[in-house]
């Protein structure tokens, strides 16, 4: 057979090092330019330079650069060369190009216990993937909302993977429903609506009716001797598949009655410390201005926790081997990534487990059967939950990402602990919420900020734009791979939504707490409303009380009884202006100031 060399083209797409310069040195030499090669097996850069090396008139390669490929088969029979075209035409006929990103892109190897550098990504010039199977966004679990946070008297707004949605209760079928949030009349939202004295779902604009089918049961403006105009398709409303599991409401996000039936093929990834009575299952949720990806790398990075959160955060004891040489405590850490699938991949740290199930499920814990790590889709409940049963103290840190649209996010936290239940038990939840909300303000700006330079540079310049040298990204590095190879960089939002990222408000509204949180959780909302009467009656008393001893005439009433009563009235005021800044500053807005700490 014919081989020829074309020097130019592989020194200008692959990048390939060491080898390229062997092929320089080879052409300085005199030899031919010119590489044809069998048009029905397009190959890969690395697969013509072991070509290179199987020439017996070339010059040898180093054994480091040859792989096993199509080019080990050519001393036998093959498919004859490509005749030698003109320029013009053989420049149509080259093989796809590698972008020298995708070929060096700068991966922590095995040996350093982070993303396998040796799991190949192949990315072409304009950002495509080669060679990976597509990750569906369209084909998964999402989740809405804890069930512990849902009113069943009324019908509930949310958005989620750019759909809107409104989740309601359905009375006959005692189970939550998830239609599109529209009318099929005209439009308007039937999350305003309300849910009739037979259980449907009612529009308020019109009053038209909806059962848990979606079907249209009552159109008031139609006449009864008329056509049931009621019956027709295009006045039924969309119903998305829903499910309940692990306290939370799933939905699926395809409205087609084929998938009608999806939660009997595939279920929500499942956690069975969710639904052990021995265990705590204290729940949180909260919107958040940054996106989905920026979500899951701060939750996959514990390096920030010393810094991010200095001060508001109970930390782990460090060993005493280990010594830090700041005042907030930071320390080196050994994460190890060693396989990323479609499903996710399985962190391996100093104290435990990191656990990602694409797309949403995230979370860490020190003890971790083997047997998830095999394959995070095949996990079945019964395998989980006899993990479950080992008696002794474990504490999982649960986080459910959900994205909401570009430049917007969902987060559901619960931690759930076999130890000192009878604390969650007393303590009511909202008093959870209110120092686990600090923790998320405390970095809201710096992931905010963040994410509007990422998306300036462009998503798939990320890690040529941020240095990641220590094992502490590895989780970081991980999932962005997961991302470039499986999706190209990007959620799918489908057709309705840009991916443009909306612009910053300013800061108070940035880090508002009252829509993002208060109003959606049942138990903040009820220590809200508790606290405001609160303050309002310790006003009234402290008014009152210096009423009293104004109208009591002054030699009816002691000087130390008198002084008592004023020194109520004053602490009563006191502690009502104590009360409303405690109830802005935990329920409303708080700032943050990390220089201050």
């Amino acid at each position: 057979f014919r081989l020829r060399v074309d020097l130019t083209f592989y020194e200008r797409d692959a990048n390939l090092g060491q080898t390229s310069r062997h092929c320089a040195d080879f052409g300085r030499g005199g030899y031919p330019s010119n590489l044809l090669l069998p048009s029905s097996h397009p190959l890969p850069v690395s697969s013509a330079m072991e070509a290179l090396c199987l020439s017996t008139l070339l010059p040898r390669l180093p054994p480091d650069t040859i792989r096993t490929s199509f080019f080990s088969r050519l001393r036998r029979p093959s498919p004859p060369l490509l005749p030698i075209l003109p320029r013009r035409t053989r420049a149509n006929s080259r093989l796809p190009s590698v972008s020298p990103a995708a070929v060096s892109a700068p991966l922590v190897d095995l040996d350093d216990r982070s993303v396998s550098a040796k799991e190949k990504v192949g990315v072409d010039e304009g950002g495509e993937r080669e060679g990976a199977e597509e990750f569906d966004w369209r084909a998964q679990w999402y989740p809405v909302a804890p069930v512990c946070d849902l009113d069943k008297r009324v019908p509930h707004a949310k958005r989620v993977l750019g759909l809107d949605l409104v989740v309601w209760w359905d009375k006959a079928a005692e189970r939550w429903q998830v239609f599109e949030d529209s009318c099929p009349h005209r439009l308007a939202p039937l999350s305003e609506g309300r849910i009739d004295q037979w259980g449907r779902l009612q529009c308020v604009y019109h009053g038209w009716c909806f059962d848990a089918a979606g079907s249209c049961k009552y159109i008031p403006q139609a006449p009864a001797d008329g056509p049931p105009v009621h019956t027709f398709k295009r006045a039924c409303a969309n119903v998305y598949p829903s499910f309940e599991q692990n306290k939370i409401v799933w939905f699926w996000p395809n409205s087609d009655p084929q998938f009608k039936d999806t939660a009997m093929k595939k279920k929500p990834p499942y956690i069975p410390e969710l639904d052990d009575p021995s265990y705590t299952c204290t729940m949180g949720m909260r919107d958040l201005q940054y996106g989905y990806e920026v979500l899951i790398e701060n939750l996959m990075d514990p390096a920030h926790v010393h810094y991010a959160h200095y001060g508001i955060m109970r930390l782990p004891k460090k060993p005493t081997s280990v010594t830090s040489v700041d005042r907030e405590g930071g320390v080196p850490l050994d994460i190890m990534v060693p396989k990323i699938d479609i499903s996710g991949f399985i962190a391996k740290q100093d104290n435990g487990y990191g656990t990602f199930i694409a797309p949403c499920l995230f979370y860490l814990s020190r003890d971790l059967t083997s047997n998830r790590g095999s394959d995070l889709s095949k996990v079945t409940k019964e395998e989980s939950f006899a993990s479950s049963q080992q008696k002794m103290k474990r504490v999982l840190l649960v986080f459910i990402c959900i994205p909401v649209s570009p430049g917007r996010s969902r987060l559901i936290w619960v931690f759930p602990r076999n130890f000192a239940v009878w604390i969650d038990r007393i303590v009511p939840r909202w008093m959870f919420h209110v120092g686990q909300n600090l923790i998320l303000d405390s970095d809201l700006y710096l992931l905010h900020i963040e994410e509007h330079k990422i998306a300036s540079i462009g998503t798939s310049n990320w890690q040529k734009a941020c240095f990641l040298p220590t094992k502490s990204d590895a989780m970081v590095v991980a999932f962005r791979k997961w991302l470039r190879k499986y999706s190209n960089n990007k959620v799918d939002w489908g057709t309705n939504l840009k991916s443009e990222l909306p612009s910053t408000p300013p800061r108070q509204q940035l880090m508002d707490r009252y829509w993002t949180h208060s109003v959606q959780c049942s138990s903040c909302r009820g220590a809200l409303k508790g606290l405001q009467v609160l303050e309002v009656s310790l006003q009234i008393i402290s008014v009152a009380l210096i009423g009293t001893v104004a109208a009591i005439k002054q030699n009816s009433m002691s000087t130390v009884t008198r002084s008592a009563i004023i020194s109520v009235s004053i602490l009563a005021f006191v502690a009502s202006r104590w009360l409303s800044h405690f109830i802005y500053k935990n329920f409303y807005y708080h700032d943050y100031n990390h220089a201050l700490r």
